[in-house]
Parts: C-alpha cells; structure tokens; sequence
C-alpha cells in the first residue's frame, strides 16, 4: 500500500498526514497507561520480582519484534496464533517480522544465539513487557497485553515443576490481603509425550469427525490442523461433544502416567490445592506432559490469569542442543483486576501522593525555595511546589488537592528571620522552624 492510499503525501520535501474531521484515537485493543495504572502495575510487578529474585531467576530483555519464522517453528504454522492473531509485516529490506505473541520462543532464541546453554544448569529466566495478538479485545486481555514470563531450562522432574507452579501461586497471592480468602484455583492436566499424544490425536480426528458437523466453524477448521485445541472450545455445543470423548490420560504411556502421579504426590506434600482438567490443553504446539492454568472464576468466562508448562524439545527444534524447560506467564492486566478492589487502589494511590508541598510567597524567595525543595526530594521526601507568584490561600487550596500532609510556608518575613512556618494540614496546627533545622524536624514527625 503507497502512503497516498492512507491519506499522507509528499510536499516539499515534508511528509503531511491529510486532514480529519474525526479525532485520532487510540488502536482498537491498544490503550494509553494513565499514572494510577503505572502506581497499580508497578506495585504487581515489584512484588513479583521480589519473589522471583528470591527464587535465583534472572530478569532479561528480549526484542519485542522477532522474525516471524521464530514463531512458525516454535509455536507451529498451523496454530490459531500464527495462523490469524499475529501481527506480521514486511519490512523494507523484505525480511517477514512479527511482534512477539509470546516469549518464551524469544528466550529461546536468546539462549542459542548467546550460546547460554554453556552456563551452568539450571537456566532460570523471567522478562516482564508487552505482548501483542490480534484477537477480539477481551476483559483484562488487550490486543497488546503485558505479560510476566518465567522460564527454568534444566533437567526437570516432578519435583522442579510443583516449585514452579508454587512460585507462580505465591507471586499471585503475595498481594492479596491476608484476610482475604484466595480466588485463585490450580488446574493441571498431562498432554502426554511424543510417545503417546499421536494415538489421542488420531483417537480425536476419527470421533470428532463423526460429529463434525455438530461443531462451531472454528473448530471444523481445527479438526484436521490443531484438534487439541478442540478441547478447549468456549461453545457450548462443542463442550457438550468433548465431554463425551476419552480423556488423554487413558493413552498416557507408563512414563507418562508416572511422572504424573509423582507430580500430584509432590503437589499435595506442598498442601497446593489443583483440579485435574482432562480437558485442559494449550495453545501453542511446543508443549509437552505437564500443563496447568491457574484462574480466577470472579472474572467470568475469560478467567487464566496464569498459564504455563513443559517442553522438552523447543531448543533443540530451533537449533540448540536438547534440554528440558518449563516455564508459565502472567497476565498482567487480568492479575490487576483480581488484586484491586476501590479501596485497595485508593490505599496504593495515597502511598503514592506528595507528603510536603512548599509554600514560596513572593519571587525574591523563588532562588532559596528551588534549593530548598531538591534538598528535601533529595532526603526522601516526596515534595510538590508552585513557582509562579500566587497568595497562602491559592497555594494551600493547591497543597489541598494534593492531599499533602505537611506545607512549609516561606514568606518574606520568615525567610528575613531565618525561619519558615511547618503547617499541619490535618490539624491546622502551625510553628516556627529555623531553615537550617527542616529536615531534621520533619524526620521527626515522620513525614
């Protein structure tokens, strides 16, 4: 497409976008972070990175555009992500990119690209961003939607795994009130091995194509690329037919069938509570045995919040030698609206309000007041002020809607005297403090 088919031309020299009469908005599924969801977020993602450095995971960084070859060998040509959801162009030098969907292929290129692999095991990743699918905006899930991926590249067992989805139980409720009672509830399932899983899918095609016609579009298109994801159809008529189906656990090998229960013994030595979900599959081709999502039913029908599980062969599928990895991601958005009823969020926006606003009365006092006010942000005080020539009564109306607690006025009289009036905004009380004895007094009443 020629820039002139979107209305942008050239003219002397100078790139126009063509007038509107409409106002220019944001994407559809894309929206703009206001503070008070950075103050919301940021707190989510402190307190998961504490937790995960606890752990011995290492954050890293990885591009959010990848080559979307990346994703048709890690997460599968046939997938509904490659296939409908990604947001892939050409570039000018023709190569085929993608935003990332996902991460977990992107660590993976990372390890083999930077020859990590050589490290001492286990590897054990976590990065923090945005991911992007094309897909109907959903509650808590954007077109661009942020995500917390945890990786751990190693020789895994049941023991491995049940600390992983302890950690990801721990990082979701680590915020919650102690009082309160936890709404997030474990589901596990086995997708089997590159043993057993071929049997359940030809088992899958043969009975789903008896009722093929019973199915929604979506999934008559699945039935020959992807009938797994069958099994986790939102419609009710096809929820109907794959409740009549054999679950995979009856074409689980005898390796399968015993990591499985050690995971469960695992799990209950743990006192984690879990549902086995026969029906329970992912999205993306990579995984294998165990699998689990940990939801929110408060949420309704979109209701994971975190989802993850094994694979065993992705590093070597994409040119690094063969070693185990699980790994899960949470969503960020969907983890927020689980964490923040009104008066939680209230009480994390008040935390993060200015405690002191400076009263300057007059310009001749402006040159001591800008020193005075980085001196006090350079102690820790969170400190707001007005360098514009204004009466007490507008500035402490200003301090007001800030919701400060404290206002140091500096009039012409008090900075004359060497002093400056510390006034209390709950009580109204005021005093008298020598300009050289601020910080040491406002320590003391615990600003």
């Amino acid at each position: 497409m020629c820039l002139l088919e979107v209305g942008i031309f050239q003219e002397d020299g100078v790139k126009i976008l063509s007038k509107s009469s409409s106002k220019i908005q944001a994407v559809r599924g894309f929206k703009d972070w206001l503070p008070e969801d950075f103050i919301k977020y940021e707190y989510l993602i402190e307190t998961a990175k504490e937790i995960l450095k606890n752990y011995n995971y290492k954050e890293i960084k990885i591009p959010i555009l990848e080559k979307t070859e990346l994703f048709i060998r890690s997460i599968g040509e046939v997938t509904d992500i490659v296939q409908k959801e990604t947001y892939t162009f050409q570039d000018r030098n023709k190569d085929f990119l993608t935003l990332r969907p996902e991460a977990t292929a992107g660590i993976c290129r990372m390890i083999i690209e930077n020859g990590l692999f050589t490290r001492p095991k286990p590897l054990k990743f976590f990065t923090i961003g945005p991911m992007f699918r094309h897909e109907r905006p959903q509650k808590g899930r954007l077109r661009e939607f942020f995500q917390i991926d945890v990786e751990f590249f190693g020789n895994l067992n049941p023991y491995y795994e049940a600390e992983l989805i302890y950690m990801a139980l721990l990082i979701l409720n680590k915020p919650l009130d102690k009082q309160e009672k936890s709404p997030f509830i474990l589901e596990i399932n086995s997708l089997g091995c590159e043993r057993c899983r071929p049997k359940f899918r030809e088992y899958l095609i043969d009975a789903l194509n008896n009722v093929k016609e019973k199915l929604c579009n979506v999934c008559q298109e699945r039935l020959e690329r992807n009938p797994l994801r069958i099994l986790d159809c939102k419609n009710e008529v096809c929820k109907e037919e794959v409740q009549k189906l054999k679950p995979i656990s009856e074409f689980w090998c005898k390796e399968c069938k015993e990591h499985f229960e050690e995971l469960k013994k695992v799990l209950n030595d743990l006192k984690i509570e879990y549902t086995i979900n026969p029906y329970l599959v992912r999205g993306l081709d990579y995984y294998i045995r165990t699998i689990f999502e940990i939801k929110a039913k408060e949420l309704g029908a979109q209701d994971t919040v975190c989802a993850g599980g094994r694979y065993d062969k992705l590093l070597s599928e994409l040119g690094g030698p063969e070693l185990p990895a699980i790994g899960f991601a949470i969503g960020l958005e969907r983890w927020s609206l689980c964490v923040f009823n009104n008066q939680k969020e209230r009480e994390l926006l008040e935390k993060n309000k200015p405690e002191i606003f400076v009263a300057i009365l007059g310009k001749e006092q402006f040159p001591f007041g800008i020193k005075l006010v980085q001196d006090l942000r350079k102690e820790g005080f969170k400190t707001e002020t007005n360098y514009e020539e204004k009466k007490l009564k507008a500035l402490l109306r200003e301090a007001d809607k800030l919701s400060v607690k404290k206002v140091l006025i500096l009039g012409e009289d008090e900075y004359k005297a060497g002093k400056i009036l510390l006034k209390d905004m709950e009580t109204g009380a005021q005093e008298e403090i020598a300009l050289n004895q601020i910080i040491e007094k406002l320590k003391e009443t615990h600003v």
